[in-house]
């Protein structure tokens, strides 16, 4: 290892990072730049995984080649982004992302088209290019600012960050407060590595998190959707959850969920949410798919049940009629914050429409609800409640439709038989209130 300035060069044979752990279409995107003359290193989190004897979920190049330079090198390019111009190389279903080394963002820059940043600190266009050790200072963490250079396999470091990876430290480069202003997700990002990697979050580097928090309000909720899949679906949901609340970002993320949170932290929809992520982390780490539409359907659950049983009180309304508002305000409420897409939401009004259905077993109904394409994850919603509410109804109708499910015709039909005839079932018509008004169920 040498050190020259404010620089640290490992050579190759003091380093784990070998080609062999490296994508192929990377090599060769490593390769047709460097081979045409210009920088090209491997960086982030691929560099930082591979130091730590880890498989990269994907690899990211930066390159002192520009947007439109990489572009002519690579019939299969397309450039993306206005806030980050960057170039993506398609190979299938394996996307390489490549960008153009970063220069420091000067306030007084006079072209907005390449720069542009919001009053509040939040930087919105950063398309300022420069070098490689301006690149590395404007990267967020140190451990994701190491360089993996494809022409003598050696890696450089220019902020320390092997050591904060040895040490075990997550450290924002720079000032944290003027970091977080320039993009408010640096936050979560902090807390998402500190969990993935079990890593420390370095003070000063925490210090400004809960009083900067609010300002995950500013950022477009589509993005949020986004990191709250990778926060919430990566393998260590439920530390992540429990880091968050710590940094008080949970309820910046989820209001609808933290504005019911108790003091002791036990009633059932604490309970199932820390359920459903232990066994969705559980699920991920023996390879198995999640879904989620469940999970965003367990969490919001009981906010759900909650909204419906006062639109039922206060307003007089039937309580079918009084849920299918309350998915809606709910979801409505929620999406401000996490733009949840239309796709999975229709999934989570499936999973909880037929909460109501399942306790109406009678004649054909158990048959035909089995056949529903999301019979399953209800049934899986209707044994995490059952778990956590320890209601014997609740308890006795989930021991039910797992036996029924295991049981062959013959014994379904007994089953069945057993519960008697099927209820008579009369519609409640909504009776009207100053509350309510006009207010009719819809699917928006």
């Amino acid at each position: 290892m040498t050190k020259q300035e404010s620089i640290t060069v490992i050579p190759r044979a003091d380093h784990p990072i070998s080609r062999d752990d490296i994508s192929d279409n990377a090599l060769k995107v490593l390769y047709r730049l460097n081979k045409n003359g210009y920088e090209a290193y491997l960086v982030g989190g691929g560099v930082r995984d591979l130091l730590l004897g880890q498989k990269p979920k994907d690899f990211d190049i930066t390159t002192n080649a520009t947007p439109e330079q990489i572009r002519k090198l690579f019939r299969n390019c397309r450039l993306v982004g206005r806030r980050f111009r960057l170039a993506h190389i398609m190979f299938g279903p394996e996307i390489i992302e490549v960008a153009t080394f970063r220069g420091h963002h000067d306030q007084e820059v006079d072209d907005k088209n390449l720069s542009s940043q919001a009053q509040n600190g939040m930087l919105l266009r950063d398309n300022i290019f420069g070098s490689i050790e301006e690149d590395a200072i404007r990267r967020d963490f140190t451990v994701n600012s190491l360089y993996y250079n494809i022409d003598d396999f050696s890696v450089r470091d220019y902020v320390n960050g092997l050591q904060d990876l040895k040490d075990g430290v997550i450290r924002l480069i720079g000032d944290p407060e003027t970091r977080y202003r320039e993009d408010p997700v640096r936050m979560i990002r902090a807390v998402r590595f500190a969990c993935k990697l079990n890593m420390r979050i370095e003070p000063k580097t925490a210090e400004p998190i809960h009083r900067l928090a609010p300002l995950l309000g500013e950022i477009p909720s589509a993005r949020l959707f986004e990191e709250s899949l990778k926060l919430l679906q990566a393998g260590y949901g439920y530390a992540t959850y429990k880091m968050l609340n710590q940094y008080h970002l949970f309820e910046q993320l989820f209001p609808v969920i933290a504005s019911r949170f108790t003091e002791n932290g036990d009633s059932p929809m604490e309970k199932i949410i820390e359920q459903v992520l232990k066994n969705t982390d559980f699920r991920l780490k023996n390879d198995k798919r999640v879904n989620p539409a469940f999970l965003f359907a367990a969490m919001l659950w009981y906010p759900v049940t909650e909204h419906a049983e006062k639109l039922a009180q206060e307003g007089g309304l039937a309580y079918y009629d009084a849920f299918a508002l309350a998915m809606n305000d709910v979801l409505d409420e929620q999406c401000r914050s996490i733009a949840i897409p239309k796709r999975i939401t229709t999934t989570m009004r499936d999973i909880w429409m037929l909460q109501l259905r399942l306790p109406r077993r009678q004649g054909r109904r158990a048959n035909k609800l089995m056949e529903h394409p999301k019979f399953r994850a209800a049934f899986d919603l209707l044994e995490l409640r059952a778990n956590v509410e320890h209601r014997n109804e609740l308890q006795e109708l989930a021991l039910w439709w797992s036996d029924f499910q295991q049981s062959n015709a013959q014994k379904q039909r007994e089953m069945i038989s057993e519960l008697g005839s099927a209820p008579t079932r009369r519609r409640q018509r909504p009776h009207r209130s100053s509350q309510s008004g006009n207010r009719k169920p819809n699917k928006s």
